[in-house]
């Protein structure tokens, strides 16, 4: 799954990266190490301009609220519990279908995080003598230290209780879609303590859209979901690793650039 993500590249270095025409200055977001949900994010879509002459799709930066909520939902509330929609089912699940089929979007990340229980702690659990296991925080990134393009569909949804003048009358949410973790070993140098692959961490990932399927997968005129499901195979092995990090990320009140530290190895008591 995706939980927690880390968010810190600059609106000008996406903008150039994913060849964004158009996004605006008031939708800035400060750089974010601990993105939780239902939190502002960015996303790259591609959709007309409002009010346009010309009604071509364009390709834009925009700041969306991560956890969707569907058009036909009664309230918002459920939406911190939609941050994530599998692979497998996306494109017939109810709340899902719909933005599938025409809003698709990417939203860029450093990383992703994920905790692992080690295997002391999890004894600990099985005998009685631990309610809650330590658990110990990786960080999942690029090899090469590119962006992380995560697949993710957005939504709008009308507070029928706002006028249509007031700014919070209409939500863009959005979620990130996942895939079975990769099984193969992580690229880059191995480590002698701890996974040794993503599917070691957790049995889920996001699912990450490579260079070359960029466009396919924003193009809102690509509407046949057997088109699209193509779009939805893993990317290719070695792609990215894992590292340990300090626990303090398990806290969403801190946020900073130490939290993406490379540990030697796990914190003394969550040994993998």
């Amino acid at each position: 799954m995706c939980g927690r993500y880390a968010a810190s590249r600059r609106p000008e270095d996406l903008v150039g990266l994913f060849g964004v025409e158009k996004w605006e200055p008031e939708e800035t977001l400060a750089p974010d190490w601990n993105v939780a949900p239902t939190k502002d994010v960015y996303a790259v879509l591609e959709r007309p301009l409002k009010d346009a002459a010309e009604p071509r799709p364009v390709r834009q930066l925009r700041a969306l609220k991560w956890g969707l909520v569907p058009s036909w939902a009664k309230s918002p509330e459920g939406g911190a519990k939609m941050i994530n929609a599998r692979a497998e089912t996306v494109h017939e699940k109810p709340s899902y279908r719909r933005p599938f089929a025409s809003r698709r979007c990417i939203l860029p990340a450093d990383g992703y995080y994920e905790w692992v229980t080690a295997a002391g702690e999890r004894q600990l659990e099985e005998k009685g003598k631990r309610k809650r296991p330590r658990k110990q925080p990786y960080f999942v990134t690029p090899v090469d230290g590119s962006v992380m393009a995560m697949a993710g569909l957005y939504e709008f949804w009308r507070d029928r209780t706002l006028p249509d003048e007031h700014p919070r009358a209409w939500w863009v949410t959005c979620t990130v879609i996942t895939t079975e973790a990769d099984k193969e070993p992580f690229g880059g140098a191995a480590r002698d303590e701890g996974p040794g692959s993503l599917a070691e961490i957790h049995p889920r990932m996001p699912l990450v859209l490579t260079e070359d399927r960029w466009a396919s997968w924003l193009d809102p005129g690509r509407t046949d979901p057997d088109d699209l499901l193509p779009l939805l195979a893993p990317p290719p092995s070695g792609l990215l690793r894992a590292y340990p990090v300090a626990t303090g990320v398990s806290d969403v009140r801190n946020n900073g650039p130490e939290l993406l530290e490379e540990l030697e190895a796990p914190e003394e008591g969550t040994l993998f």
